[in-house]
């Protein structure tokens, strides 16, 4: 972290990128002592993590494709894997917007999107509106507040992100049922009845 820090920017960067395939520390901490020092430049300093999220994510995905299971094995106990694995079978889109924006390590997902032969567009898609909205909450909070942010990270960060961690949840909770009902209407047969039949001798006599 120190040596990260270290070199500013590009330190920023490189965390991020990571972060997305297989460091255990969150690229978080890097932005917040560097928004910190460097509250002017917050917005940059978001920007700057965010690319590097957005380029790690694929490299985190080849790594699940190629061995995957064996890395998360590797880096996370049993139970967490078999829950993430569950999840992610039933709820792939959700599991990787809450992974996006919240604290759970976000490397799980990205890995293990390419165990599954998730679709590399879509984990990238829901990846960038997820860690938009991470990194650029704490950066509009130092450019707006400056140090002062340090002490509202936290508590305003976290209503931030639950709240719309709820908004998008409900967007594709609706979005999912309107589909599944589409697809129930699709499948049922249509049955005419004599009223819809047309006597075609009707006329020949």
């Amino acid at each position: 972290m120190d040596f990260l820090r270290n070199l500013g920017d590009i330190g920023l960067f490189i965390h991020a990128m990571i972060d997305a395939i297989i460091f255990p520390i969150p690229a978080l901490f890097s932005q917040l002592s560097l928004s910190a020092l460097s509250p002017d430049r917050a917005i940059w300093l978001a920007t700057i993590g965010f690319v590097g999220c957005l380029i790690g994510t694929p490299i985190g995905y080849g790594i699940g494709k190629a061995s995957g299971h064996l890395v998360l094995t590797k880096i996370m106990k049993k139970k967490w894997y078999d829950s993430a694995t569950a999840l992610f079978t039933k709820h792939g889109e959700a599991a990787i917007l809450v992974g996006a924006f919240t604290p759970i390590p976000f490397k799980i997902f990205t890995i293990l999107s390419g165990c599954m032969n998730y679709p590399l567009w879509k984990l990238i898609s829901y990846a960038a509106l997820g860690r938009a909205v991470k990194f650029y909450t704490v950066g509009v909070l130092f450019y707006v507040y400056g140090r002062a942010a340090e002490n509202m990270v936290d508590s305003v960060l976290t209503i931030i992100l639950l709240s719309v961690g709820a908004l998008i949840g409900g967007i594709w909770l609706t979005v999912r049922l309107i589909k599944k009902r589409r697809d129930i209407r699709s499948d049922v047969p249509v049955v005419k009845g004599p009223k819809d039949s047309i006597d075609v001798t009707a006329g020949e006599e």
